[in-house]
């Protein structure tokens, strides 16, 4: 691969204002104004709310005025555009007393350094400081809302996060103020923890530390390095190694693509590096920090995009994206705030034209671009991405590797786990595992053939499955390119670990009933697009009323009443789990990455209850009223056990419906794959209707009875029967079963047992749930 050609850039300054200083990059462009939002605020009546722009031109720097009202003066005069540098003077508003910034050449960095990282001296993070401010003498409050005293400009942090104590004693602690995503002292979540010199405060993006007499903030901007040391994973009590001692370093700016044949331990070691399934040994630092120790904090700037699409198929583009932000942004984020963050990606991402489409509509690139751009919502450092060409023709295989060559050249370290090697010559870095999770070479995409003796890609995998006693990662570590690029590239020391990996679960940014509420509206609004099962939906309930209309005929007789009323339970069993049998399991992957970032599996499994169940008990309705509306129930009396006789027998079957749909929940949570749901469906329908008592005796049957126990038409029959006095209307041995007789205590006695059943099967839908989390996630 070519080198890329650098231009010359901009120096690094540092803007200096009666506030504080700010530490220059050239990388990005600095706004100056009385918004909140400016990368320099200056809170002066005379300063327009968007008054000048810093930018980095080249070799220098151009202060450009805002068209503001007051104007700016660089070096005595009143500019539009002028060049600046090192001992430049800029006023704000007035030539001679309005708000004064002078930039000067940027120190060299101070030898203290905050000593809580693993390796303080190292990380690029805690370099270079951002924002540089005297120690406070009072308490000083932090956040993202313009009324703070220190505003974090950052859309993870809460309006009002916490707050810097200054005590008596001459000493300070931080006070956590309720926050959605937390404050971290050290890597940890706190609500109250006395702070000292070196120790670090994170805050969303941010983190600040006590060095001297000043309080130092670090950005994390992105451009961050990665330290993969000795990473090691086994399962089978030991007996099988899927990673063995896999180590090299990942730099600023890179891209990073993972090959190797199946069985080499690719999707493993993403997860290790993501933390979501954290190595057995073995240690990830992220910029110098334990990533693994920092998880909770750290978590928020890493960005995983799955093989699966993590998006509702129904949705548009812009919709998907707009509660993607709702759930991750803190529940204090304003409406306009996350609108303004999902444009600012979809422009990034070059979706400006797809953004009113549906997802389902778009192409494989296309929907892979989506994908990433709601992970890019929360600004991550890393960004991994696991097979993103999958399925994709060679031309989007070549657009989608460009993307993510474009997304590490604007600042952020990305790692794809890939099987397509025709684009390999785009990335930076190119790691290679043999068979058994071994590193086989790490070093230039372009030298890997070469490496290993072949000319072609094909040939060096045939190798590794016809070679697998061959030592590849002993090989590899005695080779010129391990010691180039992995020994002398490397500027971590080896951190040892000891004792077993603890990873303390990230915080939910949203509470569970806000999260309750976006996801009721989210599903909502996927069903309602989904036309097929609209179509589904409205036609099933009248189809099966109908059917038991037919049967029933003007009255409940003995030829009619058992067939009217076994259609009904048919009718209530499927629609309820013709709704749920295919909901959880094809939302899998949605679920997983979400519940990764902090969604609350009682909130979401909660959602799915009341869309589902809201529509199940309609359609239910609408299933006995059409069958039995108008006809002669032949009730003793004309009368039911507790009310009258047709809303018992809509209770009876809303509830067999509603029980029904937690069946078919649970078996979506079971099921692997969503192709099987459908005969599933088939046969516990067929199980419904054996074991619900209108064919089979089941009383006084051992086993045969218990087991009936557990169907929810065995008790939903039982009450409709006994509202009916089904054994009076049809003697017979089977309408003798005690569960139809006609008696207010028996007939409660089959209701409750629906909702027992119902609530039995949504703990085992739950259960089922933690199954398919990530393993940080599953407490």
């Amino acid at each position: 691969m070519a080198e890329r050609v650098i231009a010359p850039s901009a120096p690094e300054l540092v803007l200096e204002t009666d506030t504080g200083s700010t530490v220059m990059s050239p990388s990005h462009d600095y706004h100056v104004g009385r918004d909140p939002m400016c990368e320099i605020v200056i809170d002066d009546a005379r300063v327009s709310w968007h008054h000048a722009v810093l930018r980095p031109e080249a070799d220098h720097w151009t202060l450009a005025d805002e068209n503001s009202t007051n104007g700016t003066y660089a070096d005595g005069r009143r500019v539009h555009e002028w060049g600046v540098g090192a001992g430049s003077v800029i006023r704000f508003g007035n030539p001679s007393d309005g708000p004064r910034a002078i930039l000067v050449d940027r120190p060299a960095p101070a030898p203290e350094r905050p000593s809580a990282v693993s390796m303080p001296g190292l990380t690029g993070t805690f370099r270079r400081p951002t924002t540089i401010r005297p120690l406070p003498a009072r308490t000083v409050r932090i956040g993202r809302g313009p009324d703070n005293d220190l505003i974090v400009d950052d859309l993870v942090a809460s309006r009002r996060h916490a707050e810097l104590r200054a005590l008596p004693d001459g000493t300070y602690e931080i006070v956590d103020l309720g926050s959605h995503n937390g404050t971290f002292l050290n890597g940890l979540p706190v609500t109250r923890a006395p702070l000292g010199p070196g120790d670090i405060v994170g805050i969303g993006h941010s983190a600040f530390c006590l060095v001297g007499d000043e309080l130092q903030e670090y950005v994390d901007t992105g451009e961050v390095s990665l330290d993969v040391q000795d990473l090691t994973v086994a399962v089978d009590r030991g007996r099988k190694t899927l990673l063995d001692h896999v180590s090299f370093p990942v730099g600023e700016k890179c891209l990073l693509a993972v090959v190797g044949p199946s069985g080499a331990g690719k999707s493993t070691l993403l997860g290790a590096l993501t933390g979501q399934r954290p190595a057995d040994h073995g240690t990830v630092l992220y910029d110098g920090r334990d990533l693994y120790r920092d998880y909770a904090e750290l978590r928020q700037r890493i960005g995983l995009v799955p093989q699966d699409d993590i998006l509702h198929a129904q949705l548009t583009v812009r919709g998907a994206l707009s509660y993607a932000a709702e759930l991750r942004f803190p529940q204090d984020t304003a409406k306009a705030e996350r609108r303004a963050r999902v444009d600012e990606v979809i422009r990034e991402l070059g979706l400006e034209e797809r953004a009113g489409q549906h997802v389902h509509s778009l192409s494989g690139g296309q929907r892979k671009r989506v994908s990433v751009a709601l992970e890019l919502l929360t600004k991550p450092s890393l960004l991994f991405l696991d097979e993103p060409t999958s399925g994709l023709d060679p031309g989007m295989d070549r657009s989608v590797m460009h993307m993510l060559r474009g997304l590490a050249d604007d600042g952020r370290t990305v790692i794809v786990v890939t099987h397509s090697v025709l684009s390999l010559d785009v990335c930076d870095r190119l790691l290679v595992l043999a068979p058994g999770g071994k590193v086989a070479y790490y070093g230039p995409p372009e030298d890997a053939l070469a490496y290993f003796g072949f000319e072609q890609w094909p040939e060096a995998f045939e190798a590794f499955e016809r070679d697998r006693d061959r030592d590849w990662s002993g090989d590899f570590r005695v080779s010129p390119s391990h010691r180039q690029y992995v020994a002398d590239s490397s500027a971590q020391p080896r951190v040892d670990r000891s004792g077993p990996v603890v990873i303390t679960p990230p915080p939910r940014p949203r509470s569970r009933s806000a999260q309750l509420g976006t996801l009721i509206r989210r599903y909502t609004a996927a069903l309602a697009a989904d036309r097929t099962f609209l179509a589904i939906m409205i036609a099933l309930p009248f189809v099966m009323g109908a059917m038991a209309r037919a049967l029933a005929g003007s009255k409940l007789t003995q030829e009619t009443a058992m067939n009217a009323l076994l259609i009904l339970c048919v009718g209530g069993v499927l629609t309820g789990a013709t709704n749920a049998v295919r909901e959880l399991v094809k939302e899998r992957t949605i679920y997983q990455r979400e519940r990764a970032v902090g969604l609350s599996r009682s909130a979401y499994l909660l959602s799915k209850v009341v869309v589902l169940g809201t529509i199940t008990v309609l359609q239910a309705v609408v299933l006995t009223l059409v069958a039995l509306l108008g006809v002669d129930l032949n009730a003793p009396g004309g009368e039911g056990v507790v009310m009258s006789p047709l809303v018992e027998i809509t209770v009876a079957v809303a509830l067999l419906a509603f029980t029904a749909m937690m069946l078919g929940l649970l078996v979506s949570a079971l099921v692997r794959k969503e192709e099987v749901t459908m005969p599933l469906l088939v046969l516990l329908a067929i199980v419904q209707v054996v074991f619900c008592g209108a064919l089979l005796k089941l009383h006084g049957v051992p086993g045969l009875e218990q087991l009936s126990w557990l169907v929810p038409s065995r008790w939903a029959l039982g009450a409709m029967a006994g509202t009916v006095g089904l054994s009076r209307i049809v003697p017979g041995e089977l309408t003798g079963d005690p569960l139809f007789r006609h008696s207010a205590g028996v007939w409660l006695l089959n209701i409750g047992m629906l909702i027992v059943l119902s609530a039995v099967f949504g703990l085992a839908v739950s259960r089922l749930l933690r199954r398919h989390e990530p393993a940080v996630m599953r407490k």
